[in-house]
Order: C-alpha cells, then structure tokens, then sequence
C-alpha cells in the first residue's frame, strides 16, 4: 500500500525540487525594485508563482497525510483498517490526478475553455447528435467541477442545435478538452427516419483556449474588425429580444465570424465574441506551427471533415472508440452520460508533450 512505501512528492512524476527552485527564483525577481516597471511580465510571473505556490503546496499537504496514515498504521491497530483502507484510497487517487495533471504543460493547458459544437452532415439526424453531445460535456463539466455558461446557441429546426458555444470554466479545463477537438461520427437507427432505417451523423467539435486581452501571443486591431449588432433570435414570445443584443464580429484579415448571442447585454456578448475571436486566432497560429514542424518530419496529413477522431456506434453493436489511440469503451450510455475521462487521458497520455 502506499503509506507502507514511505511516499513522498519526490516519488512522484512530479518535479519537486524544480519546481521548488524555480518558485525560489521567481520570488527572488518580484522583490526586485524594478520589477514592476514591465507590468505584463510582472502579472505573469505573480500568476505563475501563485500558481507553483498552490501545486506545491498540494503535494505538501498530500505528504503530511501519508505520513499520518503511516503512523497510524505501523500501530496495527485492527480497529483502524477499514478507516485506513478508505483514506489511502482516496490520496492514492489524488496522487494519480496530480501526476497526470503534469502531463498538462501547454501555454494554456490550466485555463478555462470554449467549447463549440457544430452539426455536419446529417441533417436533423445531426442536429440531435450535437443535442446528445452538448449533454454529454455538460455533465462530465459536472462531474469534473468545472462551471459552464452558454454563450451562443442555434436550435436546429426540427429537434437538436445547429451549434452551441459554450464556456467551461475551471483549473485545467483546456488541458482536458483539448482532447475532445475533432470530428465525432454517431452511427445509430435513425429516430426521425419512418423506415427505421441505420443513419450516420457527423459533429465538429471545436477546443479553444480563453486567451485575454492582455495576452501579448494574440494582439487584435480595432481596425480590423466589423461589428454588427442585431436583434437575438428566439423561440417567440418572451424569447425574442426586443433590444438588439447580439452581436456579430467578422476578423477582416482572416475571415473568421463569431456569433454571440446568449446574454441581454450587448456589452456582455461583444466580450465573450472577443473571447471566442482570440481563442480562434491562438488556434490558427498553433495549426500553422504544427503544420511546419509536421511538414518538417514528412508527417503532415489533411484533417477534412470525414476523418473522425471518434466513432459512437448505438446499433449494429454498442461501441465507442477513439480512433487516434484505439482506446474504447462498450458501455456507450456510460459514455453518453459524461463518463469520457477514459478517452481524455488515453490521449494525453499517447500525445504527451
């Protein structure tokens, strides 16, 4: 058992006296005179050591229980099995959670997300399968302690959405999701075919990363931008904005479009379309990186819509499988219901940085 092993952070994956060091050093530089004389990179060396601050500190305190648990047990008191039995458990599975978390080391990886998801073919078939899908972040969201807010929604005009935006926010949340970017192909017997008959529906599913304002990788000019400002569609009745609140903010230089729609003030939407703007332009840039170091390698392959990262297979048989690192799960309602940790680690694990 783990408290028998003496355990401590420096048995871990996770880098303690590195990160102990680099804490020191950084600490060092913010008693500088001058350190404030940069703001930006003041701001982000206090963000990064708060953040060492509270890693380290976690597994301090992690330490400190298994050491207590240790003692404890060395006493052989068979009174206390049971009650030791559950708190190993629950710091063992602590401990997995924080060393997998150091596989998260991307520039965004512990920030909040945006999620969007975006019917393809299918027809109303894929409309529905983008309901199935929202419910399904929404509740591993749940499930993971994580916060979510929509922030633009398109109803399909059938059943289901044509496509959702959706902000999740939490420690880590990027770092999870960006797992889940792709295409996600259903294959199921079709409930709004008369026949019955097996139909096959594709969803985009796109990751960002909430980049802010003061971000120095993504700089927007004003100047740049088309803002036009418009009345939310609605279902009718009290629904339908009276006010114009949406916004709609075209990049000229890119092309890229971004609907916001889901707040009564304009102010509120315009902040979250600029959110939304600068998410896609980090991933535009990151795209085109890895396109060069793939290219460089001979690896570089074209991403179009049919090459799913995922396949959900409801009928013939019950399946989900991941079709990057083959990892699959045959309780598929499991799946559907939030459960996709399973997938999301596999990934990271088989793509560690």
């Amino acid at each position: 058992m783990l408290v028998y092993q003496n355990w401590s952070p420096s048995r871990s994956i996770f880098d303690w006296d590195s990160k102990k060091a680099q804490l020191a050093k950084l600490t060092q530089e913010s008693e500088s005179p001058t350190f404030w004389d940069n703001s930006n990179h003041a701001r982000e060396t206090m963000k990064t050591i708060s953040d060492l601050s509270d890693e380290l500190g976690e597994w301090e305190n992690l330490y400190k229980q298994t050491q207590a648990l240790h003692d404890l047990a060395v006493l052989n008191d068979e009174s206390l099995c049971g009650e030791l039995e559950e708190e190993i458990q629950k710091i063992e599975k602590r401990i997995n959670t924080l060393e997998f978390d150091t596989l998260l080391s991307g520039p965004y990886d512990k920030g909040n997300a945006i999620l969007s998801l975006n019917a393809g073919a299918g027809g109303t078939d894929a409309q529905d399968w983008a309901a199935m899908l929202e419910r399904m972040y929404l509740r591993w969201a749940e499930r993971s302690g994580f916060k979510t807010e929509i922030i633009h929604l398109t109803e399909g005009e059938e059943a289901g959405i044509k496509s959702i935006t959706i902000a999740i926010t939490g420690k880590y949340a990027y770092g999870y999701l960006r797992a889940e970017k792709g295409v996600h192909r259903l294959v199921r017997l079709s409930p709004f075919d008369a026949a019955h008959r097996r139909h096959t529906s594709f969803v985009q599913v796109e990751v960002l990363p909430e980049v802010t304002a003061e971000d120095p990788e993504i700089t927007i000019n004003p100047d740049d931008l088309e803002i036009d400002v418009f009345k939310s569609a609605g279902a009718g009745g009290q629904n339908v904005q009276k006010n114009a609140t949406a916004i709609r903010i075209t990049h000229k230089p890119t092309g890229i479009v971004v609907t916001c729609q889901n707040e009564r003030s304009q102010l509120q939407n315009k902040e979250n379309a600029l959110k939304v703007l600068r998410g896609r332009l980090y991933q535009i840039k990151l795209e085109e990186q890895e396109k060069q170091i793939s290219a460089l390698k001979g690896e570089f392959q074209k991403i179009e819509w049919g090459s799913q990262i995922r396949s959900y297979v409801l009928h013939p048989y019950q399946m989900v499988k991941d079709h990057r690192t083959d990892y699959e799960e045959g309780n598929t309602q499991a799946v559907l219901d939030g459960e996709i940790d399973g997938f999301i680690q596999s990934y990271l694990k088989y793509y560690k940085r």
